[in-house]
């Protein structure tokens, strides 16, 4: 019962994160460094969560309904499996 409560208080919490974001002005140009192509620029959240989504032939709202750490893992492991690097190589 209580990680049921927790759940639903995390996707209203993040229901509500999701609302004020669209009203923030982040810079899209650059994430940590790395130039972001132009079409990701004007994508909204939900388009973008879309676009991974449709790349690793998942269904729809797949990657959009996972929780913010759920997807942060993902994305780890692809890039440890894809021996994912940025930048110069040490």
């Amino acid at each position: 019962m209580l990680q049921w409560m927790i759940r639903k208080t995390i996707s209203f919490m993040g229901r509500v994160y999701v609302f004020l974001d669209k009203f923030l002005d982040h810079d899209a140009r650059e994430v940590l460094g790395v130039p972001i192509d132009e079409d990701f620029q004007k994508m909204s959240r939900k388009e973008l969560c879309r676009y991974v989504e449709i790349k690793f032939d998942w269904e729809d709202n797949d990657f959009w309904k996972l929780e913010s750490t759920q997807k942060i893992r993902l994305c780890c492991q692809v890039a440890r499996l894809n021996k994912f690097k940025l930048g110069d190589e040490e």
